[in-house]
C-alpha cells in the first residue's frame, strides 16, 4: 500500500482556456490532515476538485493509492471517487430524515438498511446528533446540518475526506464549537483529510501540514507551525497576518545573529545571510509591545523603535495600533494595556520586540 493517498506530478488545470492551477509536486500522506489556505481565487477549490478527481488536468499525472488515474475511463474513475467523500460549505442534505441522509452513501454502495443502521448509529452518537435521527434534515440549524453532513461523509470510511470551507457560513460561536468537535473527530479517526479554508485560525488548528496558495500555485508547503513562524516570502507573510515587514540590508552577520539596517532603524534579528544582502524583517503584531517612552523594554535583547501612532483600530479583545517609524510597525495591544498607556493617534510611542520574534526573508523571495 502506498504511503500517499493522492499524488500530483507536474499537473496543470485550465478553465475557459486560462491556466488556473500549476502544481509540480504534491503528495497527500496517509493519515494526515493537509490544509489548503488561500484567499478567494487563489486556486484552493480547484485543487480540491482535482484531488477529488472531479476535473481533468491538461498536463501531468494524478495517482490515487499508488495507481495512476485514467481520466478517460469513466467506470474506473467512478470507482476511485467512491473511495472518497466530501463536505462542502453548504451541507446539500436531501429532504429526508437525518438518519436516512447519513445512510445515503452506504445504501448507494449496496448495504441493506440493517447493515447501514449498524454503521450509522455510532456516528450519530459520536457527532451528538442521535436526538435528531428522525428530524427532517432540511429543518436543521447550520451547525446540526454540518454535523449531519460530516457523519454522512465519515460513515463510509473514506480513504480521503475532502472539505471545502465547511464552517464559513456558520456564526462565530457555532463555528468555534464545530471546529473543536471536528478537530477531535479527525484526530481520533486518523482519517486522511484535505481541508480548504481562507481562515488562518482554522488552518493552524486543523492542519498537520499547510499549503499556502497564491495565484494558482503553492507558495509554501510545510508543517503548519513552520509556515506561520517562517513564511518564505513577504506575500505569504502578509497573508498569514504578518503586518510588520521592515525593508533593509544586512549590516553585520555572525553565528546566526544579524544586524539589519532598515532606513534609519537598526534591527537585531535571527537568521543567516551575507553583509549587504537585501532582506525583509518580519515580526508578527502579537510579538510587538508598546511601552511608554520613559520605560525600558521588559526583556533583554529587545529591539526598540520610536515612532508616532498613525492609526488605531479597535478589535474584539485588543486594539490594532499602527506606528509610523519611517516604515510601518503594527502592534496588537490588549484593552487594559491600551487604556493604561493612553495611546492616541499622533502620540509618540516606543515599540519593542525580541530578537527571537524576528524572521528574516531574503529579498529574492519577495513578491
Amino acid at each position: 500500500m502506498s504511503d500517499n493517498v493522492i499524488e500530483l506530478r507536474d499537473v496543470a488545470v485550465e478553465l475557459d482556456g486560462r491556466r488556473v492551477l500549476e502544481v509540480p509536486d504534491l503528495a497527500v500522506r496517509r493519515g494526515e490532515i493537509l490544509t489548503l489556505l488561500g484567499e478567494n481565487g487563489s486556486g484552493k477549490t480547484t485543487l480540491l476538485r482535482l484531488l477529488g478527481l472531479l476535473i481533468r488536468p491538461v498536463a501531468g499525472k494524478v495517482f490515487f493509492g499508488g495507481e495512476e488515474v485514467d481520466f478517460t475511463n469513466p467506470g474506473r474513475l467512478l470507482e476511485l471517487r467512491r473511495r472518497m467523500s466530501a463536505v462542502m460549505q453548504e451541507p446539500l442534505l436531501c429532504k429526508m430524515s437525518v438518519r436516512r441522509n447519513v445512510a445515503l452513501g452506504l445504501r448507494f454502495r449496496g448495504l441493506s438498511r440493517q447493515e447501514a443502521d449498524q454503521r450509522v448509529d455510532p456516528w450519530l452518537e459520536r457527532l451528538a446528533i442521535s436526538h435528531l435521527t428522525n428530524r427532517q434534515a432540511t429543518k436543521l440549524s447550520g451547525g446540526e446540518a454540518q454535523r449531519t453532513s460530516l457523519a454522512r461523509a465519515m460513515v463510509i470510511d473514506p480513504e480521503a475526506l475532502l472539505l471545502d470551507e465547511p464552517f464559513a457560513a456558520l456564526d462565530a460561536p457555532t463555528r468555534q464549537d464545530q471546529l473543536e468537535q471536528f478537530h477531535a473527530v479527525l484526530s481520533e479517526s486518523n482519517v486522511t483529510a484535505v481541508f480548504a479554508t481562507h481562515d488562518r485560525g482554522e488552518a493552524l488548528l486543523l492542519g498537520d501540514r499547510l499549503a499556502v496558495l497564491t495565484r494558482g500555485r503553492i507558495a509554501q508547503l510545510d508543517i503548519a507551525e513552520t509556515v506561520f513562524s517562517r513564511p518564505k516570502s513577504p506575500e505569504v507573510a502578509r497573508f498569514l497576518g504578518v503586518e510588520t515587514l521592515l525593508k533593509g540590508s544586512i549590516f553585520s552577520s555572525a553565528q546566526g545573529r544579524l544586524e539589519i539596517q532598515c532606513g534609519d532603524i537598526r534591527v537585531d534579528a535571527v537568521g543567516d545571510g551575507e553583509v549587504g544582502d537585501r532582506v525583509h524583517v518580519a515580526v508578527r503584531p502579537e510579538e510587538i509591545e508598546i511601552i511608554d517612552s520613559t520605560q525600558g523594554p521588559s526583556a533583554a535583547h529587545c529591539n526598540t523603535i520610536e515612532g508616532n501612532v498613525a492609526r488605531v483600530s479597535p478589535k474584539e479583545t485588543h486594539f490594532r495600533v499602527e506606528i509610523d517609524c519611517g516604515q510601518r510597525v503594527v502592534a496588537m495591544v490588549g484593552r487594559a494595556r491600551f487604556r493604561q498607556l493612553g495611546v492616541a493617534v499622533g502620540a509618540s510611542v516606543v515599540a519593542t520586540f525580541t530578537v527571537e520574534a524576528t524572521h528574516v526573508i531574503k529579498a529574492q523571495s519577495a513578491s
